[in-house]
């Protein structure tokens, strides 16, 4: 479906419900991390895989992604294909891409019609294609062409708007969110940030030793004391690796510092796991909300 940026997020969510016949969610895992290509090690790659599509069948999660055939979501894709083609178990994987970045988008214009798209990258492009594995997509339009951020506060509006939908109303139980973070760049230690400032916190769910952000969360929450408390040492091996890593000054690395530190403040709404993904995600999510999101699919 194609929409304009600034779309209420109530109107979304009955389209969805309405136009694909979608049940809500038992649990919304939204998933960021870097969109440039990267490789994950092949033991890492399998438990994230296996782990994600099995919290979402087990649940009846829906996934988010940013849509696009790149980076951390193409790794999501490859889940999803690899469950697709072992079983007839549907998940629901819902990309939320910009219009303004995607090729072959004439391929997409029409209605209540059934049209071929192509899904192969011109490596010549600096356009991206969507993901053919995900099972719907919202395509956000602000005007510009060539250019992600359209999808940024539609997507965090639709995600808060859906977690504010009563799926237990004699509890008064809404809709769980998890941020998952893969990999990723600066924008994701923001992301990161704004999750767990949000009221009601989301929980992070950090896939260590994916690579960049992940890894500089990781690492801090590793060595951090309650409260998000770090030493010198730990401090200065933090500034170091964000100076490496990101290619920044010294002032821009401080910055990243304050935000990972900030993260940490928070630090028992942050998970980090690297074996047995699918229990660390569903356990996390039971103990930070208290509630059971096993209820509908076990």
């Amino acid at each position: 479906m194609f929409f304009s940026y600034d779309t209420k997020p109530d109107n979304l969510l009955h389209l969805m419900v309405k136009d694909w016949q979608l049940e809500l969610p038992t649990l919304l895992i939204s998933v960021h991390g870097g969109l440039q290509n990267f490789d994950l090690q092949p033991k890492l790659k399998q438990v994230f895989g296996k782990g994600l599509i099995k919290a979402a069948v087990t649940t009846g999660a829906w996934i988010f992604t940013g849509g696009v055939n790149t980076g951390v979501i193409r790794h999501v894709g490859d889940a999803l294909k690899d469950h697709s083609s072992k079983s007839r178990g549907k998940v629901c994987a819902i990309g939320i891409a910009p219009w303004g970045i995607l090729e072959n988008k004439e391929d997409l214009i029409g209605k209540d019609v059934t049209r071929p798209y192509q899904t192969m990258a011109n490596p010549l492009s600096k356009l991206a294609v969507l993901n053919s594995s995900h099972s719907h997509f919202i395509l956000t339009d602000n005007g510009t062409s060539g250019k992600y951020g359209s999808e940024v506060k539609l997507r965090r509006l639709l995600e808060k708007h859906i977690s504010l939908q009563k799926i237990n109303t004699r509890l008064g139980q809404g809709v769980p969110l998890v941020c998952l973070i893969v990999e990723g760049g600066p924008n994701v230690i923001s992301i990161a940030l704004e999750s767990l400032r949000d009221e009601p916190p989301v929980p992070v769910v950090v896939c260590d030793g994916s690579g960049r952000a992940s890894d500089i969360i990781s690492f801090a929450h590793k060595f951090s004391e309650d409260g998000g408390l770090v030493n010198d040492d730990v401090r200065d091996q933090l500034m170091v690796t964000i100076q490496k890593t990101f290619n920044y000054s010294k002032s821009q690395s401080q910055q990243i510092l304050l935000m990972v530190m900030e993260c940490m403040k928070k630090r028992e709404l942050v998970s980090e796991p690297n074996v047995h993904f699918i229990v660390l995600i569903l356990v996390f999510v039971l103990c930070v909300f208290g509630i059971n999101v096993f209820n509908k699919h076990l």
